[in-house]
């Protein structure tokens, strides 16, 4: 009979380093990638959130006949007038009395709240958009979503006459967004 010598079941040291140096080398490429990914979502979610508001006040304005007010909101009840930025939130509300500025009274119903979004800022050039049900009485506009890579990624929200949003990289003049962080 022969004898087998036994064979080791193990990794080297040699072998293991050179995994591990693999390993650590690909993380390194894949983890700014995966930083914009998880940046771009973000900001996904918060331009959507914010076209599903648009689209929600419009469509209930046409089939209720009263007028639908998207205002800033800190608390989800009242809207929020002074000079500042969306980014701490919105709501939607069916606005009876068509005050100026709207005012949420409390037999006014909020249809959709957005908590806001706290990985970047959210600029607009109004304080308030109104849906009417006459469907050339709306405010148009922009709003513009910016996290910290600046305006080479912002994305804008512009809203025309009619009340159909739109996303572009762009302003409404075609001119490259402007962050306030440059």
């Amino acid at each position: 009979m022969c004898r087998v010598p036994l064979q080791s079941r193990g990794f080297s040291l040699v072998e293991l380093v050179i995994v591990v140096s693999i390993v650590a080398i690909l993380s390194g490429v894949a983890a700014p990638a995966l930083g914009d990914l998880w940046l771009d979502s973000k900001r996904t979610t918060a331009v959507n959130g914010f076209i599903h508001s648009v689209f929600l006040a419009r469509s209930t304005a046409v089939m209720t006949g009263k007028t639908v007010t998207l205002c800033r909101s800190l608390d989800g009840q009242t809207c929020r007038h002074q000079t500042g930025d969306w980014q701490a939130g919105w709501m939607v509300f069916v606005d009876r009395s068509d005050d100026r500025p709207p005012e949420r009274d409390p037999n006014e119903t909020v249809l959709d709240v957005f908590q806001g979004w706290q990985n970047g800022s959210i600029s607009s050039n109004r304080t308030f958009y109104s849906f009417r049900p006459n469907i050339h009485r709306v405010v148009n506009g922009s709003v513009v979503f910016c996290d910290r890579r600046g305006s080479a990624q912002a994305r804008a929200v512009i809203i025309n006459s009619a009340g159909r949003p739109r996303v572009s990289s762009h302003d409404s003049n075609g001119r490259p967004l402007r962050c306030p962080s440059g």
